[in-house]
């Protein structure tokens, strides 16, 4: 049986660690929730077979689903390196948006330039809450352009993170979400039936999830 893509970069990702599983001994993120799974999808970068499917991956998804995209746009800092190489594969202008304005010079939100007009996609490499999402989505929009959608390597696929995509009107596509490469680690006995409930607990509730006793 062919393999999906998702669940082949769910197998790469997890080869290289960039996706990580301790139900037995979580990670504390920096919000303070305890986590049985830690993410760096910047870690692909190093490995070139990794990062160039993820490149190939992120094009192909643009292209199937916004193929009159202008522009691309990186959410700093952890997609800028993917969405600029996806933007020269591409072949389209190319800008970053930063998390905070830069505290010199200019102040900009936007390194790069994006034309008033443009439809622009934004690229993460992973959606969480959608808190960074949403505000380079505000700031391209501030600089009126239009946000055709959003595509990012991996989703948690927290109902949060849905709402506010939704109320903003956003399309959001994915290379890998949370519930696929769940269903991954099981098939390669990376996790047994009980840690990937534990993993299912944690995503309803991450806030409030505490490791099992």
């Amino acid at each position: 049986m062919n393999k999906t893509p998702d669940k082949i970069l769910a197998e790469k990702l997890l080869h290289i660690s960039a996706i990580q599983l301790q139900p037995e001994s979580p990670f504390i993120w920096a919000s303070g929730w305890n986590s049985p799974i830690y993410t760096d999808i910047r870690k692909a970068l190093s490995y070139v077979d990794v990062r160039n499917y993820i490149k190939i991956e992120l094009a192909r998804a643009i292209v199937e689903t916004f193929p009159d995209v202008d522009a691309i746009a990186g959410v700093a800092k952890g997609a800028v390196a993917f969405s600029a190489i996806t933007a020269d594969t591409l072949g389209l202008p190319y800008a970053f948006v930063r998390s905070t304005p830069k505290d010199h010079g200019l102040e900009n939100m936007i390194e790069g330039n994006l034309k008033p007009g443009w439809k622009v996609v934004v690229i993460e490499d992973l959606v969480s809450t959608g808190g960074s999402s949403i505000t380079s989505v505000e700031v391209i929009r501030n600089a009126g352009c239009e946000v055709a959608g959003i595509v990012s390597v991996f989703d948690f696929e927290f109902p949060l993170a849905r709402r506010r995509f939704d109320k903003e009107g956003i399309p959001l596509i994915s290379l890998l979400t949370y519930g696929a490469m769940l269903d991954v680690a099981k098939e390669i006995h990376y996790l047994d039936n009980a840690d990937v409930e534990t993993l299912r607990e944690w995503r309803e509730d991450p806030a409030s999830w505490t490791p099992h006793k």
